[in-house]
């Protein structure tokens, strides 16, 4: 399993999102990047060791809510001080907000 790990769930559908763009960052190199599964989940984002730094997740949830959405674009860095551990980090969202946590 990859060390960083996402997962969105469309709140106000109560469903998972399907087909948001992810992007995984650090300063200006972009690492990896992936689309969420019909779960919502991309599993296996980036390699599975990172050097210690601040990274950001970088979401296009315009791709998904279309231009009524209030955010095109959900940014969120995260430090990594553990090379070794996995961090996962999950979005709900709906068209006027969004939240974010590290999940386990």
């Amino acid at each position: 399993m990859s060390l960083v790990t996402t997962h969105v769930l469309d709140a106000a559908a109560g469903r998972p999102a399907r087909g948001i763009p992810v992007r995984l960052e650090s300063g200006d190199t972009l690492i990896a990047s992936g689309h969420t599964d019909d779960d919502g989940r991309i599993r296996d984002l980036g390699p599975e060791r990172l050097d210690p730094g601040v990274y950001r997740l970088v979401f296009d949830t315009e791709a998904y809510l279309g231009p009524e959405g209030f955010f095109p674009e959900i940014t969120v860095s995260f430090r990594i001080t553990d090379p070794g551990a996995h961090h996962h980090v999950p979005i709900l969202l709906s068209p006027f907000a969004y939240s974010t946590y590290r999940g386990s």
